[in-house]
């Protein structure tokens, strides 16, 4: 329910705040006091297309608050939790335009887009008037407007339908596959047998590049290697250390110690020498390898290094790849097969969708009855006893909604042709057929705030008292705005307010009033009488609020 509307210089409004209630709230006014201004500050609050410039002239930037009570189960939480904005038991929607013309708009002090102001108000608001493209003159809508009346579960239709697409989409990826596969059959089996031949290992390319660089090095540095070992050899620099060491032992007993300390450290020298020669020995007989070898480790990691660049992937991961051509070739193999299966599911769950669509037709043109003889029943009143609505369902593109075309179609005379609703019903006719509509179709809209624009436009007298009964009874338990120039409508509202425009100095002012019943006997005795309220009018006006 939409609890209050707090507008900030927006066209001729400087401040209003409106506090809205349950039940029938009534706005009325004389023409272009400002009526249709509020309306344009609610749509621009909730995101709907309207004026482009709604600054009021002077200032710096426009803004409207609308403020909603919103149940624990309203359907408006889904879209929140979808925006990721935690969902609260009051709604704050806050929209500015600057005078520059950008616009900003808020959610519960969270920044949202206008694409989010529009998905909540569709489960917010629904607008009803001469001019209405959001509500039941969308033709687009009208098959969910019969669902909705027919009480349809659309659940197992649309499962039926998603399943459908998963299988064509399966069947399809698996024909373009097989159709890529075949056309290079001859390349996956030479490509296969080539990586088989080879059989290339993770790691491998790494192992005989270090291996291959080795053996390169080698022959350049094994001379040296030789030589260095010659030199630290009995006939190098060990024997030359032994003599030295024998030399000194034989003079050491008469060198009163002072040869001690040099014979230790040969020791230790002789010590780190042989370990020095056993490196050097060791690194010699790694450097002793066979030409041959040094060849067929060039040619394997040149081979690996092209199979590599031919198939555009990194060596290591030429086994996976194998492994890859060896599915497609399974696919060809197999394929036939593979596709009978996916073809037969494509035709099981195109069966089950027409069976279920075929039950979805059924219920709805059952449906289409109960509909029209409830619309007859709602313009009998409205005095548009000779008016025929009918509920026309025709062949449509299927979907996961079925594959009707649903259409409202009336004609206002018998024997007049039949055609859409907003293209055959004058301005007078068109309100009063929107109002039955709305009253038959009551249930679809659990939630919203419904608001009707002089829906009452071209009616008066006994037409304009059933159409203020209806409204009011649409407004049991629920929430209605009209907006209305008929004195019976207006005598039928729980909420009255006047909508007045002032003219002070060279500024233009609109202002909305609420009434209380005093108030509501002068505006409904101006709305009978005109510019002079005489004591009849006044008389008349009670009576009309006295029901």
């Amino acid at each position: 329910m939409l609890r209050s509307l707090d507008i900030r210089d927006v066209l001729i409004i400087d401040r209003l705040s409106l506090e809205l209630g349950p039940g029938l709230n009534v706005l009325t006014g004389e023409t272009g006091a400002g009526k249709s201004i509020l309306l344009d500050a609610l749509g621009f609050v909730l995101g709907w297309r309207g004026r482009a410039e709604l600054v009021r002239q002077g200032a710096a930037q426009g803004e409207v608050t609308a403020v909603f009570d919103l149940p624990p189960t309203h359907a408006a939480r889904g879209v929140l939790e979808e925006a990721g904005i935690e969902a609260e038991d009051e709604l704050i929607l806050r929209r500015v335009n600057a005078a520059d013309g950008r616009k900003t708009a808020w959610v519960n002090d969270r920044r949202v887009s206008g694409e989010v102001l529009r998905d909540l108000s569709d489960h917010l608001v629904e607008l009803h008037g001469q001019h209405d493209d959001r509500g039941l003159l969308n033709q687009r809508g009208h098959r969910a407007l019969l669902d909705s009346f027919a009480g349809l579960d659309l659940t197992a239709l649309r499962t039926a339908w998603a399943a459908q697409r998963q299988a064509r989409a399966a069947l399809a990826e698996a024909e373009a596959v097989l159709a890529r596969a075949a056309a290079e059959e001859d390349f996956l089996h030479h490509s296969v047998a080539e990586l088989d031949k080879l059989n290339p290992e993770p790691g491998e390319e790494a192992r005989l590049d270090a291996r291959r660089r080795l053996m390169q090095g080698a022959g350049r540095i094994r001379e040296d290697v030789a030589k260095a070992l010659t030199a630290l050899s009995d006939e190098g620099a060990e024997g030359r250390m032994r003599d030295a060491v024998r030399w000194l032992e034989a003079a050491s007993d008469k060198a009163e110690g002072r040869l001690d300390a040099p014979l230790e450290a040969l020791a230790r020298a002789l010590i780190e020498l042989g370990e020095a020669q056993g490196g050097v020995e060791r690194a010699l007989e790694a450097l002793d390898f066979d030409p041959g070898e040094l060849e067929r480790a060039e040619e394997r990691l040149f081979a690996i290094r092209a199979l590599a660049r031919k198939h555009t992937v990194l060596p290591d991961d030429l086994g996976g790849y194998a492994g890859t051509l060896r599915n497609r070739l399974a696919a060809i193999d197999g394929g036939a097969a593979g596709l009978a299966r996916l073809a037969k599911a494509v035709s099981d769950a195109e069966i089950t969708y027409q069976a279920e669509a075929t039950r979805v037709t059924a219920a709805r043109r059952t449906a289409t009855g109960r509909l029209d003889t409830a619309m007859a029943a709602e313009l009998a009143p409205l005095k548009m006893e000779r008016a025929v609505f009918a509920t026309e369902v025709s062949a449509g593109e299927p979907g996961p909604e079925g594959v009707d075309a649903v259409t409202f179609t009336v004609a206002t005379n018998p024997g007049a042709p039949s055609g859409p609703l907003n293209r055959i019903a004058s301005g007078g006719e068109l309100s009063r057929f929107l109002l039955a509509l709305k009253v038959c179709l009551t249930g679809e809209s659990p939630g919203l705030t419904l608001i009707f624009d002089e829906i009452d436009r071209g009616v008066g007298g006994a037409t304009a008292d059933a159409v203020g009964r209806r409204l009011k009874a649409l407004a049991t338990g629920a929430q209605v705005l009209v907006v209305t120039h008929s004195p019976q409508v207006a005598a039928f509202g729980a909420q009255h307010w006047r909508v007045e425009k002032r003219v002070t100095g060279d500024q233009t002012l609109s202002t909305v009033t609420g009434l209380g019943q005093a108030e509501r006997v002068e505006e409904i005795a101006r709305m009978l009488a005109g510019d002079t309220v005489t004591e009849a009018a006044r008389a008349a006006a009670r009576s009309l609020l006295a029901g």
